[in-house]
């Protein structure tokens, strides 16, 4: 039984197909496929049979992808010793994140990494909270957020660490009624139109919280999910929205006021599969990370 065998039925069975796996693993089918046969051979079970377009795996597959995670997660926490006996830690650790907590962290994890031997690489994406798991097949960390718990949904079986909490605030024109207050409640913006996300984005949980609480549907003008297009619409005075606190800059277009009577804080979090986040780098990213988001607000 070899280590890339036991990675590639886990990559299939997380990817779905043969072609997802080859494209980000910079493979073809054909080389892959020839993998499977061989792993089959050596092992005298069938691993893998076809149904619809793709492949699943057999019995036998489904054990060996289980046991993927311990025998990788093991010989990550050997190569992590060897790396903490070298010294200093070295090497590139991949990064993907929300793009407004990437903003809010980003800056001062790479201006304590520079005159190290860390490099790091960068991926944004803003996703549904149950998406952020999956990248973690790509990336080294992910920095994903959720509103109702400190482990992103899907991500229950990788490590995880918070590494912020943020006031999420309701943004509000400048000119606005509200514009006066200093905090708000449900009732309070229940009757205004809304600038949403989409559902399944974290942000929507605390809209439906509040239609919770009053019994009333919000008027969404819009479902988006760019932070900077959701601050020229609310300049505009198109309607209140939901913004992070400690990565929307300041404006004189509009008021960033606090939300009380719902849970309106994301928890920031650090998610990675096992195996990667025991390398000495990934761990040393980690920790100033951890640094960073506590000097946040």
């Amino acid at each position: 039984m070899e280590v890339r065998h036991l990675e590639l039925l886990r990559d299939l069975r997380e990817r779905g197909t043969l072609g997802a796996v080859a494209a980000a693993t910079y493979r073809t089918p054909s080389a892959l496929s020839q993998q499977l046969r061989t792993a089959e051979r050596e092992l005298g079970v069938q691993l893998v049979e076809p149904v619809s377009r793709g492949l699943r795996l057999t019995w036998a597959g489904e054990i060996l992808a289980d046991g993927a995670d311990d025998v990788l997660a093991a010989l990550a926490r050997v190569e992590a010793s060897l790396d903490a006996g070298r010294g200093e830690p070295s090497g590139t650790v991949r990064i993907g994140t929300l793009p407004s907590a990437g903003a809010a962290l980003l800056p001062g994890l790479m201006a304590r990494l520079v005159g190290t031997r860390i490099a790091i690489e960068l991926e944004d994406f803003d996703l549904a909270e149950a998406d952020y798991a999956g990248r973690t097949l790509d990336d080294d960390l992910v920095i994903a957020h959720s509103l109702s718990a400190d482990v992103p949904a899907g991500a229950e079986g990788l490590f995880s660490q918070v590494v912020a909490r943020e006031p999420i605030d309701v943004a509000v024109p400048a000119d606005h009624p509200l514009a006066s207050r200093a905090v708000l409640a449900p009732d309070d913006v229940v009757a205004y139109r809304w600038i949403a996300v989409p559902r399944g984005y974290p942000f929507a949980t605390v809209l439906e919280s509040i239609e919770g609480s009053t019994g009333a549907t919000l008027e969404r003008i819009v479902e988006i999910r760019d932070n900077r297009l959701v601050e020229s619409l609310v300049s505009r005075g198109l309607g209140l929205a939901l913004l992070p606190r400690f990565s929307t800059p300041a404006s004189p277009a509009y008021r960033l006021i606090p939300l009380t009577g719902v849970r309106a804080v994301r928890s920031i979090v650090a998610i990675g599969r096992p195996e990667r986040v025991a390398r000495h780098a990934v761990r040393a990213v980690m920790d100033v990370l951890a640094d960073v988001g506590k000097s946040l607000g």
